[in-house]
C-alpha cells in the first residue's frame, strides 16, 4: 500500500479540517499515485468546486510529475482556471516513498473567483483616473474654530517658517493665501488670525488690502 492510503485517517482528519477552516469553496483532495491514473482520489471535500469524487483521476500536472517530466516540489498558492472560467488558487503537497519516488498527493483548490470579482469592483472605486484632484485638500472637520486653527496652521506651515520669524511680507502672503480660501467668510475670522499671527485686527485688514 502507498503513504496515502496507509495514513488515510490522519490525512482525512488534516484535509477535513482544511476543508472546514475556509467553507464549501475550498476543494480538499487525497490522491493516492498507486493506484490506476484514472482513479486516484481517494478521498475528497467540497468536490462540487471542481466537479470530482472519489474515484476519479488526478490532473495533467500529476502525470507529468509520475512521468519524471518537472521536479516534484511542494506548490504552494499557484493559481488555475477551470474550464467554465472560475479561479482556483491551489496548493499541493506531495508524499514520497522511501526511495524519494512521489506516491501520493494532497491538494487545495479555493475557489477565489468571486474575490477577485469584488477585487476588481473595489480596483474600479480605488484605482487614480485621469481627473485632477483638488490642490487643497479638504479639512473634514466638524467645529468651525477647530477648521478655522488649523487653516492658519497649514498656512503658516506652508512658509516653513516659526510665527516668530515671519516678515511682514509672509504675513501679508497668508493673509491673502487665507482669503483666497475663503478664511475670512467667517466671523470674527480676522480676529482669531490676528491674535494667532500676534497681530492687530487692524493690520489684517490693512494687509488684505495690499496688492
Amino acid at each position: 500500500m502507498g503513504y496515502v492510503l496507509d495514513n488515510l485517517n490522519l490525512l482525512s482528519d488534516i484535509a477535513q479540517c482544511i476543508a472546514m477552516q475556509f467553507g464549501e469553496n475550498c476543494e480538499v483532495v487525497l490522491h493516492d499515485l498507486t493506484l490506476p491514473y484514472n482513479q486516484t482520489i481517494v478521498a475528497i471535500w467540497n468536490g462540487h468546486v471542481t466537479g470530482r469524487k472519489v474515484g476519479d483521476g488526478g490532473t495533467n500536472a500529476g502525470l507529468e510529475i509520475l512521468k519524471g517530466s518537472v521536479s516534484p516540489d511542494d506548490q504552494y498558492s499557484y493559481i488555475n482556471t477551470l474550464p467554465n472560467g472560475r479561479i482556483l488558487r491551489s496548493s499541493s503537497k506531495y508524499f514520497r516513498d522511501e526511495y524519494g519516488k512521489v506516491n501520493g498527493s494532497l491538494c487545495i483548490n479555493l475557489d477565489i473567483t468571486d474575490l477577485v470579482r469584488c477585487e476588481n469592483a473595489l480596483h474600479v472605486l480605488t484605482s487614480p483616473t485621469d481627473y485632477e484632484p483638488p490642490k487643497t485638500p479638504e479639512l473634514f472637520i466638524g467645529n468651525i474654530d477647530s477648521l478655522l486653527e488649523q487653516m492658519m496652521v497649514e498656512a503658516v506651515a506652508g512658509i516653513g517658517k516659526p510665527i516668530s520669524e515671519l516678515t511682514k511680507d509672509e504675513k501679508v502672503h497668508i493673509v491673502h493665501s487665507l482669503d483666497k480660501k475663503g478664511f475670512f467668510l467667517i466671523k470674527k475670522a480676522a480676529e482669531k488670525l490676528a491674535d494667532f499671527l500676534g497681530l492687530s485686527r487692524y493690520s489684517i485688514y490693512n494687509y488684505l488690502n495690499e496688492k
